[in-house]
């Protein structure tokens, strides 16, 4: 996305041209087809006081593609580990990985994930498939 169409939606939803509600700054960065979870869109405000530029609206931006393109990081740190090219992991070795690298997730959780993504804990998990139901944002819902 360019900074002409930042421009455009920037100017098109925020009102007195400058955001003054966190329900714009949703609708904006929405209708630009980005996915921001409540918790993100309320810290980018927060720093705002009251009221965003577009300046400040192009650093959100800014900081935030890099939350979003965190996947096609992931999905390449997978391709790096997979001189084949098949595209796939058997599903304990992920689970290895959840549990016992970074933030070394539960076991319980881990099952969670796994169910959510329809993984088996004996197949090959198609780990592009995987890692976009993993770190697809949580709906405003919960």
């Amino acid at each position: 996305m360019s900074q002409s169409e930042f421009r455009e939606c920037f100017y098109l939803y925020a009102r007195s041209d400058h955001i003054k509600s966190l329900d714009e700054l949703t609708v904006i960065m929405r209708s630009l087809g980005l996915s921001p979870t409540i918790s993100e869109l309320a810290g980018y405000f927060k720093h705002k006081v009251g009221k965003m530029t577009f300046a400040d609206f192009l650093e959100v931006m800014h900081v935030h593609s890099r939350v979003e393109n965190l996947p096609k990081e992931i999905v390449d740190a997978f391709k790096a580990a997979d001189p084949e090219g098949r595209g796939t992991i058997p599903a304990k070795q992920l689970r290895h990985l959840l549990q016992n690298w970074g933030e070394k997730l539960s076991s319980k959780e881990v099952d969670r994930i796994f169910r959510e993504a329809n993984v088996n804990n004996n197949s090959m998990v198609k780990y592009e498939d995987f890692i976009k139901i993993a770190c697809a944002p949580v709906p405003d819902y919960y």
